[in-house]
Parts: C-alpha cells; sequence; structure tokens
C-alpha cells in the first residue's frame, strides 16, 4: 500500500501540479463537452429523449462513458509511464496499474459530483432517484476500465501498433454507447447486438439513478461485472507470464 500510495502522488506531481490549471482542467474539459452537447441539441430539438433538461441527460450519459475511457487509457500507459520505477525491487507492474486507477478513479469521481452538484444547483433539478444505481454504474464503468485498461498494459508493450489499433476500434463508442439515444429507442434488428456493448448498460444504469421514472429494466449488472472480469483476469495472466519480455521492451 505504500508503494502504491507513493505511485499516486507521483502521478498527481507528473500529471497535474505541472499544467497550467492543473486540476481544474479534469472539471473544465466535460463541463465544455456537455455544455456544447446542450447547445447543439437544443437547436434541433425541443427536449432531450428523456426528462427536459439537456444538460443532465447529456451529463449521465457523458460522464460515466468519459470515467471508463479516461481511466482504462491512463491504465493502459502505465507500464510505460512507470518504466524508470519498475527497476526497483519493491516496485512491481501491479503497483503501477493500480496507483494510476485509483487516483484517476477518484479524480472522476469528484468530477462527476461536482458536475452532478453544479447542474443540479443551476437549473433546479431534483437531487438522484436512487443514489444505488449510480454508484453501481460508476462500478461497473471503474471494473471495465480496470480490466480493459490492464490488458492494454499488455498488448500496448508487446504489439505497437495497437494504440492506433485500439484508438479507431474505441472510437465508435462514443457514439454506441447511449451518450444520445436511450436504448429503448433503438430499432428491434440493432438492439440485439447493441445490448451485448457493456457502457450501454453503464450509462442506462446510471440514467436510472438520475431520474425517477427510467427503469432499464434490461441492464444486467452481472454481465458487466463479468466482462470486466474475464478480461482483468486475462490481462494479470498475460502481464505475469511475459513480465520479463514486457521489461526488456520498455
Amino acid at each position: 500500500m505504500r508503494v502504491i500510495g507513493a505511485m499516486m502522488l507521483r502521478e498527481m506531481a507528473t500529471s497535474y501540479s505541472r499544467s497550467p490549471g492543473g486540476w481544474l482542467w479534469a472539471v473544465a474539459e466535460p463541463v465544455a463537452a456537455i455544455t456544447l452537447l446542450s447547445l447543439l441539441f437544443s437547436m434541433a430539438f425541443r427536449a432531450p429523449a428523456l426528462g427536459q433538461n439537456f444538460p443532465l441527460f447529456y451529463a449521465t450519459g457523458y460522464l460515466p462513458f468519459m470515467l471508463f475511457s479516461d481511466v482504462s487509457t491512463k491504465i493502459g500507459a502505465a507500464l510505460r509511464f512507470s518504466k524508470p520505477l519498475l527497476a526497483y525491487p519493491r516496485v512491481t507492474w501491479i503497483d503501477a496499474i493500480l496507483g494510476r486507477f485509483f487516483l484517476n478513479l477518484l479524480t472522476h469521481l469528484l468530477v462527476t459530483c461536482v458536475v452532478m452538484a453544479g447542474i443540479a444547483g443551476i437549473y433546479g433539478v431534483a437531487g438522484p432517484a436512487r443514489p444505488g444505481a449510480l454508484l453501481n454504474a460508476l462500478g461497473m464503468a471503474a471494473a471495465l476500465a480496470l480490466g480493459v485498461g490492464t490488458l492494454n498494459c499488455f498488448l500496448l508493450v508487446m504489439l505497437p501498433a495497437w494504440d492506433r489499433i485500439w484508438q479507431i476500434a474505441t472510437r465508435p463508442l462514443f457514439i454506441v454507447s447511449g451518450i444520445f439515444f436511450l436504448f429503448e429507442a433503438v430499432p428491434e434488428r440493432y438492439a440485439g447486438a447493441l445490448w451485448f456493448n457493456p457502457l450501454i448498460h453503464v450509462t442506462a444504469e446510471f440514467r436510472r439513478g438520475a431520474y425517477a421514472g427510467y427503469t432499464p429494466d434490461w441492464v444486467s449488472a452481472a454481465f458487466v461485472y463479468g466482462v470486466a472480469a474475464g478480461v482483468f483476469v486475462l490481462g494479470l495472466i498475460l502481464l505475469r507470464r511475459h513480465s520479463r519480455d514486457i521489461l526488456a521492451r520498455l
């Protein structure tokens, strides 16, 4: 735990303290994105797909998605970022992964609280209808981020082209993960395939927590956590089996 805590402190110093604005950018980025989405879609539609508040609708889709996307990306680069420290016997690759995971997860949880509280205060929106569902959605997003990021730790080192492949493969996720629409509005012939996108479950569960009248009974937390656990275990096995090869390639 002391090593992981030291890794978190190093991450704080290098990622936030040295850049102008520091931690403010972590809040400014989602606020700017949600504001832009709200302005653009309010010009085209009279009301969002759920409720009457555009910022709340897009925040409930964007915030959990960005938690997954940003945290998994940071974890994927954890070994490269901590390469100088991995030469010390007390520092292992799992310390590098967990240090980045915990710090960036806490950052996104703080950002989510600030943005949701800001929307509630500015627009007079009621508080969370189901706080348990909000926590469950954030837990699913965090589990997916840890699993995918751990597997990417291996792939990014062993396959140099994986960085580009991953960026291209995941760009459609921003569109098909329920940020702009509800799963219930998807035509039946596409809904079956879309259900297997774990992130559509995450955004729907987050909206279940934010909206009293929204009850997506099709959401399966077991499916999401199962996918996250499977990918995480696969990543751990590959990292353990090829640890010497990975250190030589860094």
